[in-house]
């Protein structure tokens, strides 16, 4: 799935903007988007309407599909099953969970120690 990359845009708008030897406010006059707005979009500061987005394509020549980009997957499920992943991966992984276990412990151990002194007193 495609979601939209505010990175994209500003990158796109600034370049293109540069491009025609345009001014923020020039732009700002062109597309009816306010300057103040026109300079968040280019530090990703602010994600325009949609009008005001088609605005922009318009103006700056892009379309508006190309500030869509991949959604990366997240698969978390490979790496629990330490398959795809080199050996120095994989030992990386043994020893990540080796810490959590470590740890568990020391939480379990912990609760266990504060409970008995609460009994004592």
């Amino acid at each position: 799935m495609k979601k939209f990359s505010a990175s994209k845009l500003a990158k796109t708008v600034r370049a293109k903007r540069k491009e025609k030897g345009l001014t923020q406010e020039q732009l700002s006059e062109l597309t009816g988007i306010n300057r103040v707005m026109i300079g968040r979009i280019e530090r990703e500061a602010f994600i325009p309407s949609i009008a005001q987005y088609e605005s922009l394509a318009k103006v700056l020549e892009f379309d508006l599909t190309d500030m869509f980009v991949e959604n990366p997957k997240k698969n978390s499920f490979v790496a629990l099953r330490s398959q795809a992943l080199s050996e120095s991966e994989k030992e990386g992984v043994d020893k990540l969970f080796a810490m959590m276990l470590a740890l568990r412990e020391q939480i379990l151990l912990r609760s266990k120690f504060e409970n008995e002194s609460f009994s004592r007193s």
